[in-house]
């Protein structure tokens, strides 16, 4: 039996699985059940090697292949699910209210563990496969945690590769792209202090809705007429917050967002340039303003060339290449594996969950979104077809 045949065969138990995991979502740090469900399963499966010692509900999985010799191939999937309230009606609906599997991550799961049952079971490649499942990557700081407590030390890897489902593509097909595939993300926050006062003597009073509002414009302006429109710049003010009544002015505004780029040096010039602007806005209507970043980050997620030629070349051979495009156009989301590829070389990819399934081809983080149990097997197989390529 080819591999893909043997995967489909697990097809029935891979479903059981993620809509197990679906139906009880845990948010990031938090993944204690989903943490001892993935061990159980992995230790069921006879990997040689289970750690959970890294960033609290992490798991590390190491497979030794029995072809002799080869690289050490990192694979990762996330766990966390979202903090939405899901719409959907279906049995496998989250049982936990405030808490959603709106991004996938379910799915993802389940595909590295259906690699992991694969290549344990068969171990037709050289070298070793390291399985890293991944806690708290929506926004808050998982991939960073783990390596920043030593996990690329302990389990050194020679390339590492992930995959994002995508609705939108047909289901099971890939996208793939050299360079950088998805944005940084930075949270910015702003505290304008002003003098609070009568709003019917509002010239004895320093109104810092006033200088809110002028930052806000000047922050646009700071896009559109300082940075090149063919270099992908996005900044978003969601937030401005400022005032107790009607009839008194505030002393103190707020406003927050993101920016978000594909390319490093724009990024910094982005920080840099809001802090000169921040502060003199405020400075020429004679008040204080202050800018501050949020605490978690992410770099642009950026692919290098070798490995991503060897994953469009993985996922050629499990679907065709005309199912695989090698030069899709990056997305101004953001993900924390860039904090892998910042360490190691790798590529990270998408798979289609679907074009016209209901639910499936929804946007990600939609209240009514599901993962397309279709496409485990397939995802599953391009992960097992890395490490037979690449060992």
């Amino acid at each position: 039996m080819s591999l893909l045949e043997v995967l489909n065969e697990w097809q029935d138990d891979a479903q059981t699985i993620r809509r197990h995991i679906h139906r009880h979502p845990e948010l990031g740090f938090e993944e204690k059940a989903t943490q001892a469900l993935v061990v159980k399963l992995l230790t069921t499966y006879g990997v040689d090697e289970i750690c959970t010692e890294f960033a609290e509900t992490g798991v590390v999985a190491v497979i030794h292949g029995n072809q002799g010799l080869g690289q050490r191939i990192g694979l990762r999937a996330d766990m966390d699910a979202l903090p939405i309230d899901e719409e959907n009606t279906f049995e496998h609906r989250s049982g936990c209210a405030g808490k959603m599997h709106a991004c996938g991550h379910d799915g993802h799961t389940t595909m590295l563990l259906m690699a992991a049952r694969y290549l344990a079971l068969h171990r037709d490649f050289k070298g070793s496969a390291v399985l890293f499942f991944q806690p708290a990557e929506e926004g808050v700081g998982g991939a960073e945690r783990m390596i920043s407590e030593g996990v690329l030390e302990r389990y050194p890897i020679d390339s590492c590769f992930a995959l994002h489902n995508l609705p939108g593509i047909p289901a099971g097909q890939f996208a793939f792209r050299e360079g950088p595939i998805m944005a940084s993300s930075d949270r910015l926050f702003i505290t304008v202090r002003g003098k609070s006062g009568h709003a019917g003597m509002p010239q004895v009073s320093r109104d810092p809705l006033l200088v809110a509002t002028h930052i806000y414009q000047g922050i646009q302006g700071l896009v559109s007429r300082t940075f090149s429109p063919l270099e992908p710049v996005v900044i978003s003010v969601t937030q401005i917050h400022g005032g107790e009544t009607t009839n008194a002015i505030a002393d103190e505004a707020y406003l927050s967002g993101t920016f978000r780029t594909l390319n490093q040096n724009t990024r910094d010039n982005i920080t840099q340039r809001l802090e000169t602007l921040v502060p003199n806005l405020a400075r020429a209507f004679e008040m204080d303003a202050e800018l501050h970043l949020g605490p978690v980050t992410h770099p642009p997620t950026v692919n290098t060339p070798d490995e991503t030629a060897q994953a469009v070349h993985a996922a050629s051979t499990v679907v065709g290449a005309e199912k695989v495009k090698a030069n899709t156009q990056p997305l101004m989301g953001s993900e924390d594996f860039a904090y892998f590829l910042d360490k190691v070389p790798g590529c990270y990819g998408f798979i289609g969950n679907g074009d016209h399934e209901p639910g499936c081809s929804l946007g990600l983080h939609n209240k009514k979104y599901d993962f397309n149990d279709t496409i485990i097997p397939t995802g599953a197989a391009y992960f097992v077809t890395l490490v037979q390529q690449l060992g």
